[in-house]
């Protein structure tokens, strides 16, 4: 699991978090992202305005592979944020990524 924050430094755009979430909110269902893997930096789910059900089904989907929320709906990040090697950073596969 990332931050949006984390996906935005990755991508080389720091401080543009609003950026990664608006882009994961525009994806077509069909799209194989796994968006649901993105959180903010509380470690939160953010909340879906216009009654989209996206962030129950975010929340299901995360704990159908283990991920566990404290009592406040948290997520320890310490404990299941990705932490990227530094030469996966620069790798010609993630610098692909930041064409799509």
């Amino acid at each position: 699991m990332a931050t949006y924050g984390q996906v935005a430094r990755l991508a080389g755009m720091p401080g543009q978090a609003r950026l990664v979430g608006y882009a994961l909110s525009s994806l077509h269902d069909r799209v194989p992202v796994p968006w649901h893997r993105v959180v903010n930096a509380e470690g939160r789910i953010s909340p879906r305005s216009g009654g989209s059900q996206a962030d129950a089904v975010q929340r299901l989907r995360l704990e159908s592979e283990g991920v566990n929320f404290d009592e406040r709906g948290r997520i320890p990040l310490d404990r299941f944020q990705w932490q990227p090697a530094n030469s996966e950073e620069s790798s010609p596969s993630f610098l692909a990524l930041r064409d799509v």
